[in-house]
């Protein structure tokens, strides 16, 4: 269906993120209040902020709330707004991050004019994020969590690298990872069902890293986890999987496979001596440690896609 909210929209802005494609934001700001919407731009300061935004923000007030930053910072919005009592306004953004897996997944390109039509009469995805909770408060995610080699990639990338080298950070940190590399065996229950795992990544889409399919029948829309398991273990296996991904060939290499199910949880099976905790990266953030049980969550948000 064709959304088609109040005309005013509360635009979350991560000035960090996307500083060569700064005037992306305000080129779409400038074509949106040319067609006679208000913009109220509030820029983040800290952790935490986007997704304080969102979930307090007035819905009698702002039709949609769209964010400017990466997939981090939508993720905080996503929070924000899947924590709301009664009804909250639609979610549209304005990627600037490294990645943008979520621009990638809605079909979104990355251009002013039809970032602000989407804004403006963008198709209406109703979407139930996947929740992980662990040790900590219940984290929601849009995308996707998980635990193993892409989560201690995640981990080890500090946000001034990231900012310096954008992508070059994690290539750099994969190669750290893979010379530090123990056979972590992971337990994977999804459904009841118990497998194991060297790596394993519980997403919601079909994407991961940016335009890259690791979960071919996974869609937004549907009320679904896919569980993506890295099934061998080693150093040149790990290698192996990367390429295989790069060329668009993960889905169907040996020792890798998907399986769907609504409810799973995480665990160490065997730490092979790695003494540290084992981290879980939600929407490309470090976010909790292992163990981990991930649902659906209760609330579902509105994603605006192009029309």
């Amino acid at each position: 269906m064709t959304f088609v909210p109040p005309k005013s929209i509360l635009l979350i802005r991560n000035p960090i993120a996307g500083r060569r494609r700064r005037g992306l934001v305000d080129d779409v700001v400038r074509q949106v209040r040319a067609a006679g919407w208000s913009v109220d731009l509030v820029d983040t300061t800290a952790q935490g902020d986007a997704q304080h935004l969102a979930k307090t923000c007035d819905a009698d007030r702002y039709g949609v709330v769209a964010v400017a930053g990466g997939d981090g910072t939508i993720n905080e919005a996503v929070n924000g707004l899947a924590c709301r009592e009664g009804r909250a306004p639609a979610l549209a953004i304005v990627p600037l991050g490294t990645a943008n897996v979520l621009a990638h997944e809605l079909g979104l390109r990355l251009t002013a004019p039809e970032i602000a039509r989407t804004i403006m009469a963008g198709r209406e995805l109703l979407v139930q994020p996947g929740e992980a909770t662990g040790a900590s408060a219940p984290r929601h995610f849009s995308l996707m969590a998980g635990a193993g080699f892409d989560a201690k990639v995640v981990a080890g990338v500090r946000v001034p690298l990231k900012r310096r080298w954008g992508k070059g950070a994690y290539v750099w940190r994969s190669m750290v990872e893979a010379r530090r590399y123990r056979p972590v065996r992971y337990a994977v229950e999804i459904d009841g069902i118990r497998h194991e795992a060297a790596s394993v990544i519980v997403t919601r889409a079909r994407l991961y890293a940016g335009p890259y399919v690791v979960a071919p029948a996974a869609a937004l829309g549907e009320p679904l986890l896919h569980v993506c398991l890295f099934e061998r273990w080693g150093r040149a296996h790990t290698l192996r999987f990367g390429v295989a991904l790069l060329r668009g060939r993960l889905p169907v290499t040996g020792g890798y496979r998907v399986i769907s199910g609504r409810a799973v949880k995480v665990s160490v099976a065997s730490d092979a001596g790695e003494r540290r905790p084992q981290p879980v990266q939600v929407d490309g953030d470090d976010a909790l440690t292992l163990p981990v049980s991930i649902a659906l969550a209760a609330r579902s948000i509105r994603l605006l896609q192009p029309a």
